[in-house]
């Protein structure tokens, strides 16, 4: 990645001029383990446009009273989220979600809490707008930019000859944030065959792993049903990622995924997130009701609410075998959510939440 400093001193070039010029592609790192993803055709990834997407992250320029950044509610040291049970925006209005970490965006089919933006280009322009975030319209955004000493060069750089637009705008931000892949926890290094685990974080991992199965006496904790693979994330397909994790009854079910597709079975159903660096990101849950992830374990393990758009993983979930007219329970042991604790730990990457390459430009 280019630095700051010699990216902003080239600015000062006409090369942006020369019908030869041309951006230099972005080489991005990512372990063939996570998976295969694609980058939009009609946004290339571009070391300028990575560069002018981080500024732009970090800039208090893109909300209306330039007190707040992307990274107000997405913290590098949080593994980019905020500590915070409910996103707090522009003088203090608070959101009713929780912020989201941006770890592994390359894997993530469809962003928000409920599904709602299918590009992250969509994604990254929606708070700029939002009045409970940063309070500020694509068209006043635009025109600071243009107005702006230094940012019309880096467009320039990054994207051709041509005006700003929130277009690319979205695609800045996009690019930048695509580059926020988390790839050395223990749980990566393990995969690599560089970390040995202790006895108790490789049987956190199995239970997590496991759908449990009394009937044979298998033990599991029932998370890898919407935790997936490598990535610890929802399904990659489409809507197959969002779910109904008990969290209320019918009655105080909130609309999740139903407000998106209309359809009354997707009432209740919010985004599996991906767990990297879960240690880091609580609050937990859509409306951070959780403080901790002791908390978290015991919801599943003994407070699961019924609805009917309950997810059927979890209903089918116990370690103990299922009677009627019963409330669901996992049964797990304090040994073995002890366990899942553990396995959760390695999931934490210390090198992501300290990578130069993704910390505030101007600073």
């Amino acid at each position: 990645m280019l630095l700051l400093g010699s990216f902003l001193s080239a600015c000062d070039s006409d090369d942006e001029s020369d019908v030869n010029y041309r951006p230099t592609p972005f080489e991005l790192n990512a372990p063939f383990y996570l998976g295969d993803f694609e980058i939009p055709a009609d946004n290339p990834m571009t070391e300028e446009g990575v560069t002018l997407g981080r500024m732009l992250f970090y800039d208090p320029i893109l909300s209306r009273n330039e007190t707040l950044s992307c990274a107000s509610c997405h913290d590098q040291s949080k593994a980019f989220t905020d500590g915070k049970a409910l996103a707090i925006g522009i003088e203090g209005r608070v959101g009713d979600r929780n912020s989201m970490s941006l770890a592994n965006l390359l894997w993530v089919p469809r962003f928000h809490w409920d599904g709602q933006f299918q590009t992250l280009e969509q994604q990254a322009l929606h708070p700029i707008q939002d009045d409970r975030e940063m309070d500020l319209s694509l068209d006043e955004a635009v025109s600071r930019l243009r107005s702006h000493s230094n940012y019309p060069k880096l467009f320039t750089k990054a994207f051709g000859e041509g005006e700003i637009d929130a277009e690319k705008i979205g695609k800045a931000l996009a690019q930048f944030q695509r580059t926020l892949i988390s790839q050395d926890s223990k749980f990566d290094q393990y995969i690599r065959r560089e970390y040995q685990p202790t006895q108790e974080e490789l049987h956190g991992m199995n239970l997590f792993l496991t759908h449990p199965e009394p009937s044979i006496g298998l033990r599991g904790a029932n998370c890898g049903d919407c935790h997936l693979s490598f990535n610890t994330g929802g399904a990659r397909e489409a809507l197959l990622g969002f779910h109904n994790n008990g969290l209320d009854t019918d009655e105080h079910l909130q609309e999740g995924l139903m407000a998106i597709t209309g359809n009354p079975r997707d009432k209740g159903k919010f985004r599996a997130p991906q767990l990297r660096n879960i240690a880091l990101t609580g609050p937990y849950m859509h409306d951070g009701r959780f403080e901790t992830l002791e908390e978290v374990l015991d919801h599943y393990n003994e407070h699961i609410q019924m609805s009917a758009t309950l997810d059927e993983f979890i209903r089918e979930g116990s370690n103990q075998p299922i009677k009627p007219d019963e409330p669901i329970r996992l049964h797990l042991t304090d040994e073995e959510k002890k366990a899942v604790l553990a396995f959760l730990h390695m999931l934490t990457d210390e090198k992501f939440i300290n990578n130069e390459d993704f910390s505030n430009p101007f600073e």
